[in-house]
């Protein structure tokens, strides 16, 4: 009878080990082998961002969204796309499939993953004019800036009547006295 010692040492370890405890080294060797095979496609040539720059190009070829050569596109400052583009992620994360444990791995490592990616959708979809949210957002900062909204102000009578308003819901709450009830037995 032949053996193998190398191979049989590592099946008697196997075998010899907890079974829960061989199954958490699987998942890692499998992880490790997940996150191998994304950095070799990425050196590569073929990971996500060399994609989303192929699909730049090609709404460039047909002019379609064709974010860099539009002549009326206004000047938004950076904060507000980063905002848009932080929204963006929000929704796309949400919207990505939750059992996709094939395709970003298992555990911190796929949320690790799918978040890159969601966060990479986000930064595209926001280019140029996105979905509209940091262009409603810088103009409504210009009109209050401008003073077209008009901050609600209240003069004195308003106030009289909100105060007899609290003061009514403590009587009829508490069932103590207000202040016009004070001023009253004074005099």
């Amino acid at each position: 009878m032949a053996i193998s010692p190398p191979s049989d040492l590592v099946l008697d370890v196997v075998k010899a080990a907890d079974p829960t405890e061989v199954q958490a080294a699987q998942e890692k060797l499998m992880a490790t082998r997940a996150a191998f095979r994304a950095n070799s496609l990425a050196d590569a040539g073929n990971g996500f961002s060399s994609k989303v720059d192929v699909l730049e190009n090609a709404a460039a070829k047909t002019g379609l969204n064709d974010v860099k050569n539009r002549s009326k596109t206004e000047e938004i400052p950076e904060t507000y796309r980063k905002f848009e583009s932080m929204v963006l992620q929000n929704f796309v994360k949400n919207m990505l499939p939750s059992d996709s444990e094939q395709v970003y791995g298992k555990g911190a490592t796929g949320d690790i993953w799918k978040g890159m990616m969601a966060e990479q959708l986000g930064n595209v979809m926001s280019k140029g004019d996105g979905i509209g949210i940091a262009k409603e957002l810088y103009h409504d900062a210009l009109r209050k800036k401008e003073g077209a909204i008009v901050n609600a102000s209240a003069d004195q009578n308003d106030r009289k009547v909100a105060f007899s308003m609290v003061d009514e819901f403590q009587r009829k709450t508490f069932g103590t006295p207000t202040a016009d009830a004070k001023t009253n037995n004074e005099a």
